[in-house]
């Protein structure tokens, strides 16, 4: 009879991502959020240190607006890369934010061919005859091994997204998916309860999927920690919240970081590393 067992057999690591500064957000908002390539790279080293695992990068344009430059991404996948190293997977969004097109999105990626993507469903495959290039598309990137996440916003994006799999628009292996709690919420403030409309969806009792949440507003905190209870993944940063689970403001994204790894090792959750979320995320999850 041994004294200690592994909790790591039990209960698979934690990924942490954090997302930020999003396509919104500025400094009138929140003074320490990063706007340029420069304070995105010392945000991750931040970051990096307080737990995270992976770095949701969005970029600006001069004028401080969100863009999908391919070269504005190399130079801060560049300057990130100088300031962390290997350390954190790097992330880059194709959010359109009501201004780039589903094709605009797919090129940018081919062009730039980064670590990591996330891409939401929504925009890239808005109906049947988006399905031919989006198909083309994932597949491309699976070949070339670039990480993708797919962002569902409610339960029907849940059923169609399974809907997409099962019909090989969506590539079925490794599959990883990022919930959106509570975009449609009253005030968009989130709450750990909207994590039910996407896990008690019928498709999902079957799917082998790696799952993530974020969330907005100032329960952005007990909504990753719920996530982390339930055996998921969680992403929070100054993207969506500014504030931390007692009320106050956070002072940066590596703070927000800090406090889900905190609450992480209360639940005996193991933190992922960006060598080890790389290795989870390449292959589906153990069924438990």
């Amino acid at each position: 009879m041994t004294d200690t067992v592994d909790i790591s057999a039990i209960w698979g690591p934690l990924i942490i991502a954090v997302a930020p500064n999003g396509a919104r957000r500025t400094k009138a908002d929140h003074v320490g959020l990063p706007m340029t390539a420069f304070e995105s790279a010392q945000e991750a080293a931040a970051c990096r240190e307080a737990g995270a695992a992976m770095i949701h990068l969005h970029v600006r344009d001069q004028h401080g607006s969100h863009s999908l430059d391919a070269d504005l991404y190399r130079d801060a996948s560049q300057q990130i890369r100088q300031a962390v190293g290997d350390d954190l997977i790097i992330q880059i969004t194709t959010e359109a934010v009501g201004i780039y097109s589903a094709q605009q999105q797919m090129a940018m990626v081919r062009e730039l061919h980064p670590e990591a993507i996330s891409t939401a469903v929504r925009e890239l495959i808005p109906d049947a005859e988006s399905e031919i290039a989006a198909a083309d598309f994932y597949d491309w990137a699976a070949k070339e091994g670039i990480a993708v996440q797919y962002i569902l916003y409610d339960g029907a994006d849940v059923e169609r997204f399974a809907t997409l799999v099962q019909r090989g628009v969506i590539p079925d292996h490794a599959v990883s998916v990022l919930y959106v709690l509570g975009r449609y919420a009253k005030g968009q403030r989130s709450t750990p309860a909207n994590t039910l409309e996407f896990l008690n969806t019928a498709n999902v009792v079957e799917a082998n999927w790696h799952w993530s949440v974020c969330a907005f507003g100032p329960l952005e905190g007990a909504c990753a920690i719920n996530a982390v209870t339930l055996g998921g993944h969680a992403r929070v940063g100054m993207e969506n919240n500014l504030y931390l689970n007692d009320g106050s403001r956070a002072a940066n994204n590596a703070a927000l970081v800090n406090q889900l790894r905190n609450g992480a090792e209360l639940l005996a959750r193991p933190i992922a590393g960006a060598s080890a979320a790389r290795e989870i995320l390449s292959q589906p999850p153990p069924k438990l």
